[in-house]
């Protein structure tokens, strides 16, 4: 870019006629002038301005066009310095630096490119697809004219396409076959979160509708809804087989990579995504109890433990039954069945009425747990012809151990009634004055109470004056903390509010030193000494049976127990 001529000395305004050779006078200072410039020799122009050519056309001229020094656009003048509006903000904000890409000496911006690969790289950009440098650039540049909006085409549309046009836009390629792993390596995290920009979006392209209507529905929040897109890109970049559905079991790992578990699940699940391959926890359990057993035994095992917890139609019939009485009876017959398989057993059809007997324990509560786990086994061996007799048979059941229900501290439930956490103190509230079981607490929804009275199986029960303070105390927070949940339980934590589960088991108690099972005690305790032994008031007003009653009146003339109620006097009104 040549350097504009030197100035007219006699006028100091225009530029010197001539450079080669040399004159010092503009056509209207020259000796024996004015004289009337001749038009440019390359266009023809009346605006001369120097060495025969107008100002456009000399290379020193105010209005030349040339190229951008930094990004090597064309349209720029000098003056601007021969950059564009671009490059001139790149100037001041981006140091001088080698392209990693183009090689040039110029101005690199943070991800070590110039201006000129940086807009080659968005040019070939594929819509939904993270910016790549290196294949944007690997086959040359596009120049391009200056200080014009950078803009990729678009296919043209007539007017905003629908809800379902987009659904029916984001198609993702479904296969019906899944490539199996040779062998299972765990990637390493950092190059896994490497990898997360440059993922396959059609997963995530293809769920975000679904992750704005969850989102909008339970009320997440924007940073919780950009945590499930960003698990989606790591799925996309674990995921083996691009276009299959995804195994739970995948989703479980993403805490390795900072992802999220329960909200990606209900999204995917959602998208019909998801192949739920968790494993039940009663089910890990029972292979760690029966691990190293002979294979005809655990085939035994495992058919009374399908029958279990998913029932029978076939004789003989019954109920599924509950998983933690599952996992009391495993607990109960897994010591028994390895002691036998110790002795050389390898089925259960050879065990005879005598070992069975040598192997039950002595304590009445583990030997309870283990008959009723031993009859439910062989009953079931033998109605499906796996044994020949059922050893268990004739056998008389033993009774456990009953306990006496003791009372609590009462200072300690004062605390815990004036705790600061709300949750806590509505809990112990509700507890300590209407006895209600952790499932009953946990379960219990916002439209079970209504106008002070708690409607509970079918018991309505009108709360106490400390239990609404406290509930009252717990809405207000509930409300502030998560305005946009849409939860109907009472109780929620950051966890559950943005879904429609229940909390967990240990919430609120893990902050205090009391349990909830301990806490009904001690108040079903309180209401038998004051009511004088009334069972069937204490059956009427917690929902226990007769025999469960019978367990609180043997407290009444306990020698350890003191009454610290007198009994209540009933009178009989008559109208």
């Amino acid at each position: 870019m040549s350097r504009p001529p030197a100035r007219c000395t006699g006028c100091r305004v225009n530029r010197v006629a001539w450079v080669k050779p040399r004159v010092d006078y503009c056509y209207e200072c020259l000796p024996g002038g004015p004289f009337r410039p001749p038009p440019c020799r390359h266009c023809g122009s009346s605006a001369y301005f120097s060495d025969g050519m107008c100002d456009r056309c000399h290379p020193g001229g105010p209005r030349h066009v040339s190229s951008c020094r930094g990004c090597l656009a064309w349209g720029v003048v000098r003056r601007h310095n021969w950059r564009c509006w671009s490059c001139r903000w790149w100037q001041g904000h981006y140091p001088d630096g080698h392209c990693l890409h183009c090689g040039r000496v110029t101005r690199v911006g943070d991800t070590g490119a110039c201006r000129l690969c940086l807009e080659q790289a968005r040019l070939v950009q594929d819509p939904g697809r993270p910016l790549d440098l290196i294949a944007g650039n690997q086959f040359g540049q596009q120049l391009f004219l200056a200080n014009m909006r950078f803009q990729r085409p678009r296919t043209p549309r007539l007017g905003p396409p629908t809800r379902e046009q987009q659904r029916q836009a984001r198609v993702i390629t479904r296969v019906t076959w899944r490539q199996e792993r040779l062998f299972t390596i765990s990637p390493e995290p950092e190059l896994i979160k490497a990898h997360v920009l440059a993922a396959d979006r059609d997963l995530v392209d293809y769920c975000r509708e679904i992750v704005r209507e969850h989102a909008a529905r339970h009320g997440w929040s924007k940073r919780q809804r950009n945590d499930v897109e960003r698990s989606l890109r790591l799925l996309a970049v674990l995921q083996a087989t691009p276009g299959s559905k995804i195994n739970a079991t995948d989703v479980l790992q993403l805490p390795r990579y900072d992802g999220n578990i329960s909200s990606t699940l209900d999204v995917l699940a959602a998208a019909g995504l998801l192949v739920d391959d968790r494993t039940a926890p009663i089910e890990r359990y029972f292979a760690g109890k029966t691990d190293g057993l002979p294979a005809p035994i655990r085939a035994q095992l495992e058919l009374w433990l399908e029958v279990m917890l998913a029932g029978s139609r076939t004789a003989p019939r019954q109920r599924s039954r509950d998983p933690q009485t599952v996992r009391l009876q495993i607990l109960g017959i897994a010591p028994i069945i390895h002691s036998w398989a110790a002795h050389g057993h390898q089925s259960l059809a050879e065990i005879t009425r005598e070992q069975v007997r040598a192997a039950l324990p002595h304590s009445n509560t583990r030997r309870h747990w283990a008959e009723l786990g031993l009859r439910s086994l062989f009953r079931l061996l033998k109605a499906r012809k796996l044994i020949f007799t059922d050893p268990m048979r004739g056998l008389p059941a033993t009774q456990p151990n009953r306990t006496v229900p003791l009372p609590l501290d009462t200072e300690a439930i004062r605390d815990a009634l004036g705790s600061p956490d709300p949750a806590v103190a509505l809990a112990v509230a509700l507890v300590a004055f209407h006895a209600l079981t952790s499932r009953q607490l946990r379960e219990l929804k916002l439209t079970d109470i209504v106008d002070g009275r708690l409607t509970l199986t079918g018991r309505d029960i009108p709360l106490a004056a400390p239990v609404r303070v406290r509930l009252r105390a717990w809405l207000d927070h509930r409300a502030r903390t998560w305005p946009h949940t849409i939860n109907p339980h009472l109780f929620i934590t950051r966890v559950s509010a943005p879904r429609l589960t229940i909390v967990g088991a240990q919430f609120p108690w893990r902050a205090t030193n009391l349990t909830a099972q301990a806490l009904r005690e001690d108040r079903i305790i309180q209401e038998i000494h004051a009511t004088g032994g009334d069972i069937r008031r204490l059956c009427d007003l917690f929902g226990l049976s007769v025999p469960a009653a019978m367990r609180y009146a043997t407290t009444l003339n306990h020698p350890n127990l003191e009454t610290h109620h007198p009994p209540v006097r009933r009178t009989q009104h008559h109208n």
